[in-house]
């Protein structure tokens, strides 16, 4: 059972590094998750810069936070008794 806890452990390790790479990598947006950005364009006519929102995902803090938090709680269940190597109690 002692190998469970190792491998929970890992996991969640695992985890929360894919979790902040993919954070980094789609945008590592610091503030809410947003599912169309704004990009700015010029008239060709009058040379006037407008908004034109395009649909695109970007992750937020949220999904870094539950990702992480995920993580973590996964990370704590391997420190559970459960998953550890009985004590050897017979002694002579």
């Amino acid at each position: 059972m002692a190998l469970v806890g190792k491998l929970l452990k890992l996991f969640a390790l695992f985890a929360a590094v894919v979790c902040i790479s993919w954070w980094v990598f789609a945008g590592m947006n610091r503030g809410w998750t947003k599912t169309s950005v704004a990009t700015m364009e010029t008239d060709p006519v009058t040379g006037i810069e407008y908004p034109v929102w395009k649909k695109q995902f970007v992750p937020g803090v949220d999904f870094l936070g539950a990702g992480l938090a995920g993580s973590v709680l996964v990370f704590s269940i391997g420190f559970l008794p459960v998953f550890r190597k009985p004590r050897n109690t017979n002694q002579t």
